[in-house]
C-alpha cells in the first residue's frame, strides 16, 4: 500500500475508534443511573452531559495543546489548540483524527468522577469539576506520560491506553472530591457500619456495563493509531480475556464470600479486569492477560469494601474499579511485560519505573482535586442541601424526573397520586 492509502486507512479506524470510545459515555450513563435511586437517574444522565459538552470544549481548546504540545522540561507544554499544529508525536494520520480520540479519553477521565460524588454534589460545582480536569488535571499528567518527551515517558513507562494516565488518575480525583464532598445522608452509621442503598436498576446498569465493554476494544485497540499494526488483534483479545477474568473471578468470590452471586460486583468485575489490562494489552500475553483480570475481579471487591471502611461514600465503586486496579494495571506491566516484565524475564527496572509513574500519577490526582474540591467549597459550593438530597437531584437540579409513572392520569382531576406512585396502575 502506498503511503497516501495507510494514512486513509488509518483515518477510518481511528475516527471509527474514537467513535466506540465516546459512545462508552452511553454505558457510563446507563450504569450510573441503574446504580443509584431513582431519584437521582436524570442527574447523572446530565453529568455525562457536563463531560460531552463543556468537558469537549474545554480538552480541544485547552487541554490538547498542554497535553502534546511542545515541551517544557518534561513537565507541561504551553501551548493551545492554534499553536499544537506542531504536535510533539509523529502521526501517520491526519491531526484532527488524533485530536477527536483523544477527547474520548479526556472525558472518559472525568466520567470516572461522577458516579464517585453521586446523589449529593451540586451540578454547577460538577461543571466546574468538568472544566479541572479536562483543561488542567488530566492534560499534566497525561503530558507526563504520553508525550514523548515528557518526564515519565523519557524514563520508559509503558501505558499502552491509560491504566495509569487516566484510570488511576480518575480514581484519586474521584476518592478525593469524594472524601471532601462526604457521604450521603444516613450511609454510614456512628459505629462505622454501612447501610446498603440499593441501585434503582440493574438490568440498566447491565446494559452500561456492556456499552463500556464494548467501547473498550475502541479505547485499547483504537489506541494502536494504525490500521494495519499486527498487534492490533492480540490487544483486543487481551481486552477481551481480561474483561471475562475479571467478571468471572467477582462473581465466584461473591458466591463464597457472601453465598449469593453478586451482580453489581460482577459487573465492576468485568470493568476492572478492562481497567487492569489497559496499561498493558499491547505488552502481555493472553495468559497473563487472564491472570490480570482474575487478580483484578477479586480486588475491586476487597477495594471496596476497603473504602467503606473508610466512610468514604462511593454509589458505584468508581475508585476500587478505576483507582485501584488502574494502579494495579500499572504495576502489572512491570510484572508481565513479556520483554522487561519481572515474572517474565526476571527483570526489575520497568517495575520500578511503573511504580514511580502510578504513584506520582495518583498523587497529583489526590492532591490537585483535593485543592479543587475546597476551592469550589468556599466558592459556588460542592454539595446540595439536606433538603435537595432527601428529594433527589433530579426534581432539585432538573425539574423531572426519571420516570413518569402519572404522565398517563395527569388529565384525570382526582386521580390519587400517592396512590398511583405505590400501585403503579389506575386499577
Amino acid at each position: 500500500m502506498n503511503a497516501g492509502t495507510d494514512i486513509a486507512l488509518n483515518t477510518v479506524w481511528v475516527v471509527l475508534a474514537a467513535a466506540m470510545v465516546v459512545f462508552m459515555e452511553g454505558g457510563f450513563s446507563l450504569l450510573e443511573a441503574g446504580f443509584v435511586r431513582t431519584k437521582n437517574a436524570v442527574n447523572v444522565t446530565m453529568k455525562i452531559f457536563v463531560d460531552l459538552t463543556v468537558g469537549v470544549l474545554a480538552f480541544f481548546l485547552v487541554g490538547f495543546g498542554i497535553m502534546f504540545g511542545k515541551d517544557f522540561a518534561g513537565l507541561i507544554s504551553f501551548d493551545f489548540w492554534g499553536a499544537s499544529q506542531s504536535l510533539n508525536i509523529d502521526l501517520n494520520l491526519p491531526l484532527s483524527a488524533y485530536v477527536l480520540f483523544q477527547i474520548g479519553f479526556a472525558i472518559a477521565a472525568i466520567s470516572i468522577i461522577s458516579g464517585a460524588v453521586a446523589e449529593r454534589m451540586s451540578f454547577k460545582a460538577y461543571i466546574l469539576v468538568a472544566l479541572f480536569v479536562a483543561a488542567i488535571l488530566y492534560p499534566v499528567s497525561g503530558h507526563w506520560v504520553w508525550n514523548p518527551e515528557g518526564w515519565l515517558a523519557s524514563l520508559g513507562m509503558k501505558d499502552f491506553a491509560g491504566s495509569a494516565a487516566i484510570h488511576a488518575l480518575g480514581g484519586a480525583a474521584a476518592f478525593a472530591f469524594a472524601k471532601v464532598l462526604g457521604p450521603r445522608r444516613g450511609r454510614f452509621n456512628t459505629d462505622g457500619s454501612v447501610n446498603v442503598f440499593a441501585p434503582s436498576n440493574i438490568p440498566l446498569a447491565s446494559a452500561g456495563t456492556f456499552i463500556l465493554w464494548f467501547g473498550w476494544f475502541g479505547f485499547n485497540a483504537g489506541s494502536t493509531l494504525n490500521a494495519a499494526d499486527s498487534s492490533l488483534s492480540v490487544i483486543a483479545l487481551n481486552t477481551m480475556l481480561a474483561a471475562a477474568a475479571g467478571g468471572t473471578s467477582a462473581m465466584i468470590y461473591t458466591m463464597f464470600r457472601f453465598g449469593k452471586a453478586d451482580p453489581s460486583m460482577t459487573m465492576n468485575g468485568a470493568l476492572a479486569g478492562l481497567v487492569g489490562i489497559t496499561a498493558g494489552c499491547a505488552f502481555v500475553s493472553p495468559y497473563s492477560a487472564i491472570v490480570i483480570g482474575l487478580i483484578a475481579g477479586v480486588l475491586v471487591i476487597l477495594g471496596t469494601l476497603a473504602i467503606d471502611k473508610m466512610q468514604v461514600d462511593d454509589p458505584v465503586g468508581a475508585v476500587a474499579v478505576h483507582g485501584i486496579n488502574g494502579a494495579f494495571g500499572t504495576v502489572a506491566v512491570g510484572l508481565f511485560d513479556t520483554q522487561e516484565g519481572l515474572f517474565t524475564t526476571g527483570q526489575f527496572h520497568q517495575l520500578g519505573v511503573q511504580l514511580l509513574g502510578v504513584v506520582v500519577v495518583m498523587v497529583w490526582g489526590f492532591i490537585m482535586s483535593y485543592g479543587a474540591a475546597k476551592l469550589i467549597q468556599r466558592t459556588v459550593g460542592l454539595r446540595v442541601s439536606a433538603a435537595e438530597e432527601e428529594e433527589g437531584l433530579d426534581m432539585a437540579m432538573h425539574g423531572i424526573p426519571a420516570y413518569n409513572e402519572l404522565e398517563r392520569f395527569s388529565d384525570q382531576p382526582g386521580i390519587d397520586e400517592a396512590l398511583l406512585l405505590r400501585t403503579g396502575s389506575e386499577d
